[in-house]
């Protein structure tokens, strides 16, 4: 089991839910969070005073898989939610950490049964 952790451009969410939709994973937990990588904000005027925006608005989902799953749904977001033709700074990151345990609190099923197929 692995517990895939991406940020992404807001704007790309339904994007990437139909992208993983389609390779069979549909059950992830979005929040919305701010953050900076190289791209290091921008600057904004308001009422003719210049501020510097350093935490850009962006999503995280959290998404556990099986690990025949893994590989599908690491490539289903890279492609999904990538800014054509070829990419741009911001469009995020994907993390793939491991799972030591998962348990539904409905069944008390664990491990890979509470995560799905």
């Amino acid at each position: 089991m692995k517990m895939v952790v991406a940020i992404i451009r807001p704007e790309k969410l339904e994007a990437v839910q139909e992208a993983l939709n389609a390779c069979e994973v549909y059950l992830m937990t979005v929040s919305d969070v701010r953050g900076c990588g190289r791209q290091r904000g921008f600057t904004e005027v308001y009422r003719g005073t210049e501020l510097q925006i350093r935490l850009l608005p962006k999503l995280k989902l959290e998404i556990a898989v099986n690990e025949p799953f893994v590989e599908a749904a690491v490539e289903a977001i890279v492609h999904a939610a990538r800014t054509e033709p070829t990419g741009q700074i911001g469009d995020g990151k994907i993390f793939v950490l491991p799972l030591e345990d998962c348990v539904r609190i409905r069944t008390g099923e664990r491990g890979r049964d509470a995560i799905g197929p």
